[in-house]
């Protein structure tokens, strides 16, 4: 982009809320929002976009994604393969509303971590959404609450190391988040190790820890928790588990998949009314979103068929759930039908607690100094154009 960029009129989602009829400014060198333009950017190159009081709203931030269009992140036949499927990937993410998004590599053998991590450092795409890096998804977790993961690769933190099972510190330099299980031996250390070691968050999830281990973890150093009630022992009014940490002093942030399948809409307003800054939208979506109902093939986590009906897929003969097939800008819609809250609120949770959660300070926020990608949004939250570095990447036919 060589051209500056105002953006007159627009409704802009900030901390929850909307602010009415605001101007927005992007350099068109840099493509980042700036405060203002002077007399000369004025006159050198300009371009204005009359947004006529629609929604504009941070780029989406994709945290939890396995897969889609046919593609799950843990096959790996060669780089340019993989890195052509990450690129279309990208593409396909922006015409949802997403302006970034983490790779998540489930429990898969040390073999196939080494390979794909060396492959999910962050890079930007033209016309997609941006790869900020990995999600690891075990391999620490806890065989009782697998889920749709392969028990026999699951590991115990006293037992093994992040070299054995990640490689080398290059490879770990890709890694942004590791969803890891408290209650296995040797998990203190280890949070402390991904924390204070590799600047890695730790989230917890597919756990049967109850609150009081769930409470030291959070003091070693994990930040967050990983679709909360899903893999996780249920909330009970005397024993209420990692979910109860949601309401504490201490909360973490937790991640809800908002797609009416893996949680309840009275559950998911529950936990957003409980804590609207520190909740998080994700799909978890895998490799069939985007593909037409039907049965298809397993791969490195899951060896078996896959059946998808709708959003919903299962692991064929069982109604184990191996992902969602929703998309985030349908999770922000749902949110904000279910739960009552307002669309600005809805899109925080896909947006800026991300953003604050990560460490991000280059996005996920419309402020001076970070990146200029955002959404236009009608006014039910239906994506209408993705911007990226102020340039526009898809718009809606």
């Amino acid at each position: 982009m060589d051209s500056h960029l105002l953006i007159k009129n627009a409704r802009v989602c900030y901390n929850g809320s909307l602010i009415e009829k605001h101007d927005l400014y992007v350099n068109g060198i840099t493509g980042l929002f700036q405060d203002s333009l002077t007399d000369s950017e004025c006159h050198t190159s300009l371009r204005t976009i009359e947004m006529g009081n629609r929604i504009v709203a941070p780029a989406f931030i994709e945290l939890q994604i396995n897969g889609c269009l046919g593609i799950h992140f843990t096959n790996f036949e060669d780089e340019r393969s993989y890195r052509e499927n990450l690129q279309k990937v990208s593409r396909f993410l922006a015409e949802k509303g997403v302006g970034g998004f983490y790779v998540t590599l489930p429990t898969v053998s040390a073999d196939v971590f080494k390979k794909i991590l060396p492959q999910l450092k962050p890079r930007e795409y033209d016309g997609g959404a941006g790869l900020l890096g990995a999600h690891c998804e075990g391999p620490w977790l806890n065989p009782s609450k697998k889920g749709a993961h392969d028990a026999s690769l699951m590991q115990i933190p006293s037992q093994t190391s992040i070299e054995q099972l990640y490689g080398d510190d290059d490879n770990v330099s890709a890694i942004r988040m590791v969803t890891l299980a408290p209650e296995l031996d040797g998990s203190t250390k280890l949070i402390e190790e991904l924390m204070k070691g590799h600047d890695i968050r730790v989230s917890l999830g597919h756990s049967a820890a109850n609150f009081d281990t769930g409470l030291a973890a959070l003091k070693a150093g994990a930040t967050s928790m990983t679709h909360v009630f899903n893999a996780m022992n249920p909330l009970h009014h005397r024993s209420p588990g990692l979910a109860g940490l949601i309401a504490s002093e201490e909360s973490p942030y937790f991640s809800l998949i908002a797609d009416g399948i893996h949680l309840h809409a009275a559950t998911l307003a529950m936990a957003f009314r409980a804590n609207p800054h520190k909740c998080i939208l994700i799909t978890d979506s895998v490799e069939m979103a985007g593909l037409a109902d039907g049965l298809y093939p397993g791969h490195a986590q899951i060896p078996h068929q896959q059946r998808k009906r709708g959003n919903q897929v299962t692991i064929e003969g069982t109604d184990t759930l191996s992902g969602s097939c929703s998309s985030l800008d349908e999770c922000v819609r749902n949110l904000k039908q279910w739960s009552g809250c307002s669309l600005a609120q809805a899109v925080q949770c896909a947006t800026e607690n991300i953003a604050k959660m990560m460490g991000l300070k280059d996005r996920g926020v419309i402020e001076v100094g970070r990146r200029a990608d955002f959404v236009v949004l009608d006014e039910i939250g239906r994506v209408l154009e993705t911007w990226r570095g102020g340039e526009m990447v898809y718009q809606r036919g």
